[in-house]
């Protein structure tokens, strides 16, 4: 799986994940993923997962999408606070 991390956005309405490993947390307003890539925060408004697959590292997402944001995977910290 490594180095199929990809994401596609439809109109910021929502989208699809690859190289997804892991969903840590997610409502309506952020969505908190694991991913190849490392660490990634997406953020938005009625943000919701439609599909997960785990075995496969997709997610679907629905929802107005506002901000993508990356935590370099080489960072162990923990989540930013403020991003």
């Amino acid at each position: 799986m490594e180095g199929s991390h990809k994401l596609m956005l439809e109109r910021r309405q929502g989208g699809t994940i690859t190289g997804v490993r892991d969903v840590t947390s997610f409502d309506e307003k952020e969505i908190r993923l694991v991913t190849e890539e490392g660490k990634l925060s997406v953020r938005g408004e009625g943000l919701h997962v439609k599909q997960l697959d785990l075995q496969k590292g997709e997610v679907e997402l629905q929802g107005r999408i506002d901000q993508l944001v990356y935590l370099n995977k080489k960072q162990t910290g923990k989540w930013k606070k403020a991003l």
